[in-house]
């Protein structure tokens, strides 16, 4: 298979080269770390070059207009060159199909895919860390020998905003190269305890372990009532099958060991790839931060954030259900690349959305309605004894109890928009939630 960048002429020709590019160089680089680790015989210079990831590029050819879109992703702006460095695209041929079919049906533009100079770091391709335990070779041995990890190579300036489109040809056609997609993906599976391959789409996050037994619950009855759900996977790998009887599979969800892994993660996979992941991310606002920045390589749907904070007014009855439609943002997280001042709106078809969900499920509507679901401005604070200095403060509307826990929630033309929050107010305890859209990848211009 030749390295050079070919057109291709159609997006499943595109994604099915990279495909082959990247078997191709992950095996090469996986051949060769085995048989250093067995032989100590280093690659030579012609296999080091297999050891790169695929590419593609792009070239938009103006003429006249730019063709007017409503999408928010699969779209150019400006003419010229752009491209990014793919990683896993056969696990991504889904999201990556959905991104070049409009774009290449919309667009007057030449598609190219080849090997990039973009080396692929040697852990990347080791499944399982104790394939080099008993080597006697250490990571520095290694990291000298073959492509390591270069953290400086996989930042978030694009995704942030702080990406020098001035002066760079070619532009980046996505927020997240491949280092930085792998990067994430392992921290994924470290973080997680589970396979990047086991998150759903559709995530929920918390940090109560009651919402984990309860999410479980809800799976095991779903695998019985739903042919829609095919098995639960949860921490450790551990899988429950449809086909096992409802005591084996209480028994084994009963003895998984969560504790292990710092935010054990539980899905809920269905055969039309539409389930839903639970990821228990434990308190503290760069917690949520730290999963969400990993999570965003995936292109998930949607994420909520189920969790407790406390509301102020007296009108505020325990069980009242919040939506909140702003923030006021005292957790510090977001600050470096998102400055106070800029306004985080809710996004308000999730918000009808969450809404009609409430009236289904309650049964109520109008000023019965009102008295459970409520809408406000919310606080969000990183000190958990927010209480003992609340005095100094001028109440809001809403705030939290504990640590905010926000999600890695950037304002438009960032990383993403958030699109809600959902809360239930619980006396000082509220349960809270955050979307973020589906589509990451948007070939944007400058002036974005």
């Amino acid at each position: 298979m030749t390295e050079a960048f070919v057109v291709v002429q159609s997006a499943e020709e595109a994604v099915d080269r990279l495909a082959a590019l990247h078997e191709r160089a992950t095996g090469a680089l996986n051949r060769a770390l085995k048989q250093y680790l067995k032989d100590r015989v280093e690659p030579d210079a012609e296999q080091r070059a297999l050891f790169r990831y695929p590419e593609l590029r792009l070239t938009y050819h103006c003429h006249g207009e730019v063709p007017q879109t409503t999408r928010a992703y699969a779209k150019v702006q400006l003419p010229g060159t752009y491209s990014v460095t793919v990683t896993h695209p056969a696990a991504f041929r889904k999201y990556l199909l959905e991104q070049l079919v409009p774009l290449m049906h919309d667009f007057t533009v030449t598609v190219e895919v080849g090997v990039s100079e973009q080396n692929i770091p040697y852990p990347y391709v080791v499944e399982q860390g104790d394939e080099l335990a008993g080597s006697g070779v250490t990571a520095a041995t290694l990291a000298r020998v073959f492509p390591s990890t270069d953290l400086s190579a996989a930042t978030d300036g694009i995704a942030d905003g702080l990406y020098d489109w001035e002066n760079t040809d070619p532009l980046p056609l996505a927020l997240f190269d491949a280092a930085r997609v792998d990067f994430s993906l392992r921290r994924l599976v470290h973080y997680t305890g589970s396979d990047w391959r086991h998150v759903q789409p559709w995530i929920l996050l918390t940090n109560y372990h009651r919402y984990v037994d309860q999410f479980i619950l809800h799976g095991l009855e779903q695998l019985r009532s739903d042919p829609r759900f095919i098995r639960m996977v949860l921490p450790g790998n551990v899988v429950i099958d449809k086909a096992m009887d409802h005591g084996e599979a209480s028994a084994i969800a009963a003895g998984v060991v969560w504790h292990r892994y710092q935010m054990p993660a539980y899905h809920l996979q269905a055969s039309d790839g539409h389930g839903v992941t639970l990821v228990n991310i434990g308190v503290g606002p760069s917690n949520a931060k730290n999963i969400t920045d990993h999570l965003a390589v995936l292109r998930p749907h949607c994420w909520l954030m189920i969790g407790h904070c406390g509301g102020l007014r007296q009108s505020q009855t325990i069980g009242d259900y919040v939506l909140a439609h702003a923030y006021m943002r005292r957790d510090g997280i977001l600050d470096r690349v998102v400055p106070p001042n800029i306004p985080i709106p809710a996004l308000a078809e999730v918000q009808m959305a969450l809404q009609q969900a409430a009236a289904n499920v309650t049964g109520e509507k109008g000023e019965e309605l009102k008295k459970r679901l409520r809408t406000g401005t919310v606080l969000t604070y990183d000190d958990r004894n927010w209480e003992l200095r609340w005095a100094q403060e001028r109440p809001l509307p809403w705030t939290w109890k504990a640590a905010p826990l926000p999600p890695r929630v950037i304002a438009c033309g960032f990383r993403t928009a958030p699109c809600c929050a959902y809360r239930t107010n619980r006396y000082t305890a509220k349960s809270s939630c955050r979307v973020r859209p589906t589509r990451f990848m948007s070939v944007q211009s400058a002036s974005t």
